[in-house]
This record gives structure tokens, C-alpha cells and sequence, in this order.
């Protein structure tokens, strides 16, 4: 029996997607479940499962095109057996066919699409990279290092001799012009990269931006959780990181000044009774803002395996699209990279976002004498047309104050 496959339905915020690569060709046999292309949309890369047992009979959709919700993608035959003449071997991605001590086709096909491509680019093989993924699964950083240390051993044999997929057409990548002895390259930006672009000029265009600065000493913090990181992590299962302390101490000073955690709805101000978090996380693909929602009664151990959860999930390229949406106010971390300042721009229709930096031994004057102190500049971008000055320098103090005295944020003081 012939079944149509097609686009998952995508949420009423995307209307359309671009299919970016087909895993599957005519001929090729297919197991349900089993991931046969990818869409990427403005937020996330899905995945396109198979709905039964049987063999891909006709792609309708070349590689690049853009779908949408309920468009048909392609036709399997339900049972039918692929063909075994040696030509319809070559057509196999060289992920799937390569043999692996993990289950070879089940390995490659709990890959996330990122790391299926790198993959299927180096015709490596899954069930001999090393995974530190949540499941079991293979991250972009262990085919990274898996790459890294086969070409720091130059005797060592090549790992799949499997000839390069054929995969559907699908317009290149790059073009380079050559002038000379100089080149350089045309990419497109991906959908996402595209959405990001937007967003931010749409930001700038239609809010008035200002940003205000201020510096917090983290020596209570980080003694805080030197004295309590080894028990934290053994009863709660997570790392005490910084970021749990950032989320409570900005959700203390939300609470303080309201219109902080607001929104702008023509000429309405909407003032959010609930705290969802937003918690800047970067991937090979663009960043993206996963939401701790109802971070206010969540307690430092639950933020922080969210946050992991988050992190892991999206540099998976698994992570949903209602992890994404919403949220009232934002964070992001350049500190991560090496920032020492910057001024963040404000994730739209949010009013505001916190910019945390690099923590730096600087020294400062303390009870009249000089000490080295952990410092960290901060930096707050709000929204000028409901937020005033006073009331933004005001709430950076109000984090500061929190981090400098955690136990403010465990009295409510």
C-alpha cells in the first residue's frame, strides 16, 4: 500500500519550511520512526519520520524547496522490500550503510541533522565516535574531536571506505569567485540566520534602545558555591553553575520594577505577573532563546538542569519549537566567549535583557583598602518608550545588591 508523507503541522508563528536534505532515496528501503529529511524553520530543524515499514518509492520535493504544513513530501510503499542489485547500494548514505559496532542504519538515524551532515561529509562511522550526549547520543563536539584526533594519527587507516551519497539535487552551498590569486565565497544564511537578522533590525527600528552599565563583585557568589558545589552536585545530579544565580537575582529586581518585565502592545502596556526566563544559548546554527518558564518558583537545582536540558537539546538540533516561544525577559552570556562589555540587543516584543560578561580579578577599594576581587561588568538594554532611566539603572542595582548578598534572594529582602 502506497502512503503519502507529509509536512508535519507547523505552529500558527511559521508558515512555511525549507527541506534541506532528503536521508532517503528511491529504492532505498525505510524502517518507521526512522528520520528521512530534515525542515528547517526560522526557530529549528525538524525531522520527518517515517510512518511505516516499506521502501521510498518517489521523492516529490527536491532538496531546498520550500514546504509547507500538510504539503507532500514523498511516497513509501508500505512492506515492500528494497531492491538488492549492487547499483541501489551506492545510492545509501554512507552513515547508514557503513557497518558499526552500535547498530549501524539505527545509530546514524539518532543523529541530529548537524551532526548526520558532518557525518555523512566525512563518511565516518557513528558506532566509532565516542557519544557524551544526553541518551547515548553523538554531539558536533565529539565528531569534532573524533576528526581531531584521526588526523593527529596520519597511519591511521581510513575509517569508511563507502563511496560519497547521492543524495537529491540541491543548490550549492557556496560560489566562489576567483580574482586572481584571492577567492571568496557566496553562502545563503539559513532560515534561521535569517529570522535572527530580522528580529534584530525589527528591534532597532522599533524600539528605542538604550543600554545602562554596572559592575557587581562575585566574591560572595563564588564562595557560595565553592562551599556547597560538591554536595549540590551529588544530591541534585546538576553543577551548581552562575547562571541560577543570575535568573533569581533578575527575578528579584523584575519583581521590584514591573515594567521591566513588560511587553508593548500598541499603545498598551502589558505587565507579565509571571517570570519566563529566556536563557541565551549559542549553537553552530545561530543563537536561539530556550524559556525557563515560571523560573520564580523553580529552586536553583531545577533552573539549572532546565538550562542544561536547554543546551544540550538544541546543540543537538532537537530541541521544540514551544521550547522557544514566548518568554518575558531575557539573558545572555558573552562572558562565555570572553566579552568583557557589550550592549545586548532586546529580544523583541520582551522590553529588556540582562547582558552578563567575563568575570575578571580586578582590583578594588574595599572597607578603604585595595583587594582583588572578582568583577563582572553588567549590562542592561531596555526598551526607552516604557522604561526610564532611573528605573533601569535602578534594577541593575537591585541585581547587584543580590549577588553581592545571596541570602537576599533566599529572604526576599
Amino acid at each position: 500500500m502506497s502512503i503519502e508523507i507529509r509536512v508535519p503541522q507547523l505552529p500558527e508563528s511559521i508558515t512555511d519550511a525549507t527541506l534541506v536534505a532528503w536521508h532517503k532515496q528511491p529504492g532505498e528501503a525505510v524502517s518507521r520512526d526512522e528520520n528521512i529529511a530534515d525542515l528547517e524553520t526560522d526557530k529549528v530543524v525538524l525531522e520527518v519520520p517515517a510512518p511505516a515499514n516499506g521502501v521510498m518509492r518517489e521523492l516529490k520535493v527536491p532538496s531546498g524547496a520550500t514546504v509547507t504544513s500538510g504539503q507532500v513530501l514523498a511516497v513509501i510503499e508500505e512492506g515492500a522490500k528494497a531492491a538488492t542489485a549492487a547499483p541501489a547500494a551506492a545510492t545509501v548514505s554512507a552513515a547508514a550503510a557503513a557497518p558499526t559496532g552500535n547498530g549501524g542504519a539505527t545509530e546514524a538515524a539518532k543523529l541530529s541533522p548537524s551532526v548526520r551532515r558532518l557525518v555523512e561529509e566525512n563518511r565516518l562511522d557513528p558506532g566509532a565516535i565516542p557519544a557524551s550526549g544526553r541518551d547515548g547520543r553523538i554531539t558536533k563536539s565529539d565528531v569534532v574531536g573524533y576528526l581531531d584526533k584521526r588526523a593527529a594519527a596520519p597511519s591511521a587507516p581510513p575509517v569508511a571506505a563507502a563511496p560519497a551519497p547521492a543524495r537529491a539535487a540541491a543548490p550549492a552551498p557556496a560560489a566562489s569567485l576567483v580574482r586572481g590569486a584571492r577567492a571568496e565565497q557566496r553562502v545563503t544564511m539559513t532560515r534561521l540566520r535569517q529570522r535572527i537578522a530580522q528580529r534584530l533590525v525589527e528591534a532597532q527600528s522599533t524600539q528605542a534602545l538604550l543600554t545602562s552599565f554596572n559592575e557587581v563583585d562575585l566574591t560572595a557568589v563564588q564562595e557560595l558555591r565553592a562551599r556547597h558545589k560538591d554536595r549540590f552536585e551529588k544530591e541534585q545530579g546538576v553543577k551548581l553553575g552562575f547562571m541560577s544565580f543570575f535568573v533569581k537575582a533578575s527575578i528579584e529586581a523584575l519583581k521590584k520594577f514591573p515594567v521591566i518585565n513588560a511587553s508593548v502592545d500598541g499603545n498598551d502596556i502589558v505587565y507579565h505577573e509571571f517570570y519566563d526566563i529566556g536563557v541565551a544559548v549559542s549553537t553552530d546554527r545561530g543563537l536561539i532563546v530556550p524559556i525557563v518558564r515560571d523560573a520564580d518558583a523553580k529552586s536553583f537545582a531545577q533552573i539549572e538542569k532546565e538550562i542544561a536540558a536547554y543546551a544540550a537539546r538544541a546543540r543537538e538540533g532537537t530541541i521544540a519549537i514551544e521550547d522557544l516561544t514566548g518568554g518575558t525577559f531575557t539573558i545572555t552570556n558573552g562572558g562565555v566567549f570572553g566579552s568583557l562589555m557589550s550592549t545586548p540587543i532586546v529580544n523583541a516584543p520582551q522590553s529588556a535583557i540582562l547582558g552578563m560578561h567575563k568575570i575578571q580579578e580586578r582590583p578594588m577599594v574595599v572597607n578603604g583598602q585595595i583587594a582583588v576581587r572578582p568583577m563582572m561588568y553588567l549590562a542592561v538594554t531596555y526598551d526607552h518608550r516604557i522604561i526610564d532611566g532611573r528605573e533601569a539603572v535602578q534594577f541593575l542595582v537591585a541585581i547587584k545588591d543580590c549577588l553581592e548578598d545571596p541570602g537576599r534572594m533566599l529572604l526576599g529582602i
